[in-house]
């Protein structure tokens, strides 16, 4: 992997919090597209103004992915929420626990190790079909390419591996601006395998639902699945925390 890998991303794109109206509206406008139009994961009658949102939007954060090229002018390409706890009723539910069964084990273990504020689940990770066309990634909202040497390839739209890694970056500075310990999710399996080849380990707490098509449950306490990454991919490592910078916080 290239030495200068997350300054060449820089030069491409820019991590964005989606912190303002303005920006939220351009969050559910592109997932809105990719979860109704592309995929059709929701139903788009139920969003007639266009833009994509759920319950869930009112005690997440939002990040965005723009990419720096005149093509684009400058448009978002990507996006990912982190659902928090919900500070006013902390046993509120998170998206996983409405959509899969989770042992009262796993429940008790979580609950023994983790405060419900330490908790949050990554959700509506998603990629404009404009960065996965090229790689004839289509089919997938992630984005995430099979073929590990277009990690290499800085040029044009075989930048989508880098996309979608970004979007862990964007997901550790949230986390670790929220403090949060343990991620929960709910993946497809071609993602969570293709994941771990970048060192990222999430560990499956139940079988596949059917949940914006078949996905597993998961869980990564934040530390390990951070430790983890930098011993197995450093270069890794080094880019979703800005060499250090995001992490540990």
């Amino acid at each position: 992997m290239q030495q200068n890998w997350l300054s060449s991303f820089n030069q491409y794109f820019e991590i964005v919090p989606a912190d303002t109206a303005r920006l939220i509206e351009q969050v559910m406008a592109l997932r809105f597209q990719v979860y109704c139009v592309e995929h059709s994961f929701e139903n788009p009658a139920a969003f007639r103004n266009g833009l994509e949102q759920d319950e869930f939007d009112q005690r997440a954060v939002h990040s965005l992915i723009r990419y720096l090229n005149s093509e684009f002018e400058e448009g978002p390409v990507a996006t990912v929420r982190l659902v928090l706890a919900d500070s006013r009723n902390p046993q509120e539910i998170f998206p996983i626990e409405s959509c899969c069964p989770i042992s009262e084990e796993i429940k008790s273990d979580i609950s023994l190790k983790f405060e419900r504020a330490q908790i949050a689940e990554i959700s509506r990770f998603a990629v404009s079909k404009q960065f996965r066309r090229r790689l004839g990634e289509a089919r997938t909202s992630h984005g995430i390419s099979a073929r590990q040497n277009d990690l290499d390839d800085m040029d044009g739209r075989r930048l989508i591996p880098h996309v979608t890694l970004g979007l862990f970056q964007a997901i550790v500075e949230m986390s670790a601006k929220n403090h949060i310990k343990l991620w929960y999710a709910v993946m497809e399996s071609q993602l969570l395998r293709l994941l771990r080849r970048f060192g990222i380990r999430f560990t499956p707490i139940g079988e596949p639902v059917n949940y914006h098509g078949l996905r597993v449950p998961c869980i990564g306490p934040v530390d390990e699945v951070m430790s983890g990454i930098k011993n197995d991919c450093p270069a890794v490592w080094d880019f979703i925390t800005q060499e250090g910078r995001l992490w540990p916080y």
